[in-house]
Order: structure tokens, then sequence, then C-alpha cells
């Protein structure tokens, strides 16, 4: 890590991206995971960068009777290259996951708010409908023509019962 990016890295102060963005509840709970997978990162890489980096494989071969395995794993070690991350493109990703997410939090917000207009607008019906008592069939009739409608077709079928009347409500006939 060069030394501007350790540097910049340790003067993040999380408790002010905390507190600045207002985050709350699961966020404010992820980005104290990642602070604290970033501390325990640094000092690995602390205590990492501290030890010895050189093997003696002269040694292990003088050591073991199995040569083969020392040659395999030195083979092994000189071969080894770190991965390098592209640090500017996981960036941008980043970036670009950051406004996908704006979009679909804001397209959400205007969804649940049309929902709350909707759900306010019913609440307000309900709260000013006259009670069951005082409708007349006229009444019903204007609010659902439909029923009316399937009356009609009923009647001129010579049918006087709704189908599945009797099995949802009883028989409400007098004796």
């Amino acid at each position: 890590m060069s030394a501007p990016v350790r540097s910049a890295a340790l003067k993040i102060e999380w408790v002010k991206i905390t507190a600045s963005l207002g985050l709350k509840g699961q966020t404010a709970a992820s980005l104290l995971a990642f602070k604290k997978r970033n501390e325990d990162a640094r000092r690995k890489v602390n205590l990492l960068q501290a030890q010895p980096q050189n093997i003696d494989f002269a040694h292990y071969r003088a050591t073991l009777k199995n040569q083969a395995v020392v040659e395999d794993i030195e083979r092994s070690f000189k071969s080894f290259r770190p991965v390098t991350v592209d640090v500017p493109k996981q960036l941008k990703a980043i970036e670009a996951f950051e406004a996908q997410a704006v979009l679909n939090a804001q397209a959400t917000k205007g969804k649940v708010d049309a929902e709350l207009a909707d759900l306010e607008k019913t609440l307000k019906n309900i709260e000013e409908a006259r009670p069951f008592e005082d409708l007349t069939v006229d009444d019903i009739a204007k609010a659902r023509p439909d029923i009316d409608i399937r009356t009609e077709q009923m009647v001129s079928k010579g049918r006087w019962m709704v189908p599945g009347y009797k099995e949802k409500f009883g028989d409400l006939g007098l004796m």
C-alpha cells in the first residue's frame, strides 16, 4: 500500500461518517463491521511485515529426507506472484452500485408514497362511509353496477340463488 493511500486510510473518522450521514440500524452495523475488518486487516499486515520474509530452503533440505517436497515448495514459492487489485476499477464498480442503489431507493420511495396516498384515500372513504344499515339496494347498485347486470342475467335464466351461497353463509330461509 502506498504511503498516501495508507495515510488516507488512517485519517478516516468512522464516528463522523456515521453521524454526518445519519446512518442507523443495519447500515451503521455494516459500517462498524467494515471498520473492524479494516482494523483487523491493518493489524495483520503490520504483523506480517514485521516477520522475516526469507525462507532458508537449504535448512529444510538438510532437515527433511524427502527432497522432492522441498523442491516443490521452493518452486511454488518462487513462482508465486500476489494478486494485484485494480483499486480505481473497484471504486468505479462500487460507485455504480451505489448510484443504482440510490435510484432503486428513490423508485421504491415513489411507490411507497403512491401506496400511502392510496391507503389514505381508502381510509378517508371508510371513515366517511355511511353505516351498512343505512344503505339501500339502489345505493349498492349505483356503487357496483355489475351486481345489477349479474342479477338480471341470473333472473333471465331462471336462477334465483347465487351458487355457493348456502355453503358459505348457510340456509337463512325461514321455516
